[in-house]
């Protein structure tokens, strides 16, 4: 038996009991509905929904995706049939609560004391609220960050109407803080953003090292650990298998972060979240309603945030989770510790390999690599040869993704491929589910597709 019938189950009743506290009414008519009639639209709904990849599988790792815990999904759809709002007190006075207490959960692992903080809708809307407060802290400064970090940088600083600046990366695909440097030198630039877990390959930047320019030029500075944010587990000296502790150490001695519990944190989206270390820029929020944050004197989760309605359900989903699996090296980081274990597991199985070579080492749990080739045209076809017989292969089918790389990129790692394109694509494999770990020598068939494509 799957235990989430018996988790949603338990749900049900326990909304139920609570709905019968309350004195009897009579449901509108408009509430019914035609049996006949839902059936058939369920039918088809659920046929509609055969048209998805697998993303519950270990076979698949293609994108960063994966279904919910079952635990979240059990908090999510039990809190749902209340359908509380996080927006103020009184419209979800107890998922409110959850939310603050899990938020101080996000803080204290990442070494946060003080702080303010919020779920959001996703790591976009958390990015633009940080950058959001960093052009209010740093008014007419603009924002650098990586060439390559998340598209959502410059498109955010587009909307808030700030010049974004782009950094040249190093040839492990970190923010080259010697050209960050001359950047900040110019003066122009008030929030400088680093990235733990670039979402293309997974690459940390060295935040320990930026926290020097943060003193020598009094810039901001934010990370944007979306992605990798939860690897910060691994750093732990408890961790069977830590990671180096350098950047995510001195995450704590930055302005702010973004973390994406619907990623590593087990949740269905959107769940994001944005900590600001200092609470005093709650004054950048500060706006009036004339209907709203009358029941408690204490700042209601709307006066700290840009979006107005937000779910309650995701709030009562990570709390949930966070109870069940908690922020520590043998709680949600056994996640993570096993996602690792198999990119590393599998780049080492790509380095023996005659017929793939692997693009760059993982940091954390996507692994980049191609079929083996003398030049970049020749990299670029098999790769999109390899990626789409590898969905379509019946009854065994392997999902992965691809990723563009620029010739200069290519050229610093492999100088060995001949640059007769501007770019290439290479596989991208994000081994995000821990199932992965057991799931390595069959996801390496894909150097049989690797072998017919070269």
């Amino acid at each position: 038996m799957n235990p989430l019938d018996g988790w949603l189950t338990q749900g049900v009743a326990a909304v139920d009991a609570w709905r019968s506290g309350f004195g009897a009414y009579q449901e509108h008519p408009a509430q019914q509905v035609d049996p006949d009639r839902f059936a058939a639209a369920f039918k088809e709904f659920t046929e509609r929904l055969g048209d998805n990849y697998p993303y519950f599988h270990p076979d698949y790792v293609g994108q960063m995706l994966k279904p919910p815990h079952p635990v979240a999904v059990a908090g999510y759809l039990t809190a749902m049939l209340i359908n509380p709002n996080n927006h103020a007190q009184d419209s979800g006075p107890a998922t409110a609560r959850m939310e603050r207490e899990a938020i101080a959960e996000l803080a204290r692992m990442f070494g946060f004391g003080t702080h303010l903080g919020h779920l959001t809708s996703s790591g976009t809307i958390a990015n633009l609220e940080a950058l959001y407060v960093a052009r209010e802290s740093h008014p007419g400064k603009g924002v650098a960050f990586s060439a390559e970090s998340h598209y959502t940088h410059g498109r955010m600083c587009g909307v808030l109407g700030i010049e974004g600046t782009s950094v040249p990366v190093d040839d492990r695909s970190r923010m080259d803080l010697d050209a960050l440097e001359d950047v900040l030198k110019k003066g122009d630039v008030g929030t400088v953003v680093l990235t733990a877990g670039t979402t293309g390959l997974g690459a940390i930047d060295p935040i320990h090292e930026a926290l020097v320019l943060k003193e020598r030029y009094g810039v901001r500075l934010h990370v944007d650990a979306a992605y990798g944010g939860f690897f910060v587990l691994l750093a732990h000296p408890s961790s069977p298998e830590p990671i180096a502790p350098e950047p995510w150490r001195a995450i704590a001695g930055c302005d702010s972060v973004v973390i994406d519990p619907h990623k590593h944190g087990l949740q269905p989206y959107g769940c994001g979240a944005v900590l600001f270390a200092d609470p005093s820029v709650a004054r950048f929020y500060l706006h009036d309603s004339p209907y709203t944050y009358f029941t408690d004197a204490e700042f209601h989760l709307g006066e700290i945030s840009l979006e107005c309605s937000r779910a309650g359900a995701a709030a009562a989903a990570f709390w949930l989770t966070l109870q069940v699996f908690p922020l520590r090296p043998d709680g949600l980081g056994a996640f993570l510790a096993a996602s690792r274990r198999a990119a590393l597991a599998w780049a080492e199985e790509i380095t023996r390999s005659p017929h793939l070579s692997l693009y760059q080492p993982p940091e954390l749990d996507i692994v980049a690599y191609f079929p083996t080739a003398a030049t970049l045209s020749e990299i670029d076809a098999a790769s999109a040869r390899v990626m789409t017989e590898g969905m379509a292969a019946g009854h065994d089918p392997v999902f992965v993704s691809a990723l563009r790389i620029g010739a200069e990129a290519f050229a610093r790692r492999h100088p060995g491929v001949r640059a007769d394109a501007d770019a290439a694509r290479v596989l991208r494999s994000v081994l995000i589910k821990p199932e992965a770990q057991s799931h390595v020598d069959r996801l390496h068939r894909i150097e049989r597709l690797a072998a017919r494509a070269g």
